[in-house]
């Protein structure tokens, strides 16, 4: 042990630095938010409450049942039961999420091919009972319609659903720089 670990092991040089940074900061204003009163707006792409999305054009559900949000859950929140149609298609009689289950990882959402799925940013929302945060379709649409309609809607899935159709372009002056280098 050298002189200078004896000198702080005797004189207790940590825990005064640590009393001193405590001392500091004791006298300084606290940063704490008082929550009820001072809200913070949600970020853009935070995940909050569930929602399906729909079709601007049609009114109708983007989602056509293929399960790949429910089979990417982790927690194995979501459940959907489906049934064959008239023109033998797929028709979503059920689709469910399972709140208190889910755990807010964005994967169902990332999973779907057809972006039928979002996390809106409402995330303050509370209940006494469990059937309150047992949602379904009829509620998820609800969702979209309170929280995410109209340009809100259409800004959220321009800036976070991806990969988009753009993502895949050819760029053509890659293959005409190659085409001269040989």
């Amino acid at each position: 042990m050298t002189v200078n670990e004896l000198i702080k092991k005797v004189f207790f040089v940590e825990i005064l630095k640590g009393l001193a940074l405590t001392l500091k900061h004791l006298f300084s204003p606290a940063v704490t938010r008082q929550y009820p009163t001072e809200k913070r707006e949600p970020f853009p792409g935070s995940r909050g409450l569930h929602a399906l999305v729909r079709d601007p054009e049609t009114g109708r559900e983007k989602c056509v049942g293929c399960g790949l949000c429910a089979a990417m859950c982790p927690s194995r929140c979501i459940h959907i039961y489906t049934s064959e149609g008239d023109d033998h298609k797929k028709v979503v009689d059920r689709y469910e999420v399972d709140v208190l289950r889910c755990v807010f990882c964005a994967l169902c959402v990332e999973a779907c091919p057809y972006g039928a799925l979002v996390l809106t940013p409402h995330y303050e929302y509370s209940g006494y009972t469990r059937e309150e945060f047992y949602y379904t379709k009829d509620r998820l649409l609800e969702n979209w319609d309170k929280y995410m309609a109209g340009p809100r809607g259409a800004e959220y899935l321009e800036k976070f659903w991806r990969p988009k159709s753009s993502d895949f372009g050819v760029r053509v002056e890659s293959h005409m720089e190659e085409g001269a280098k040989s």
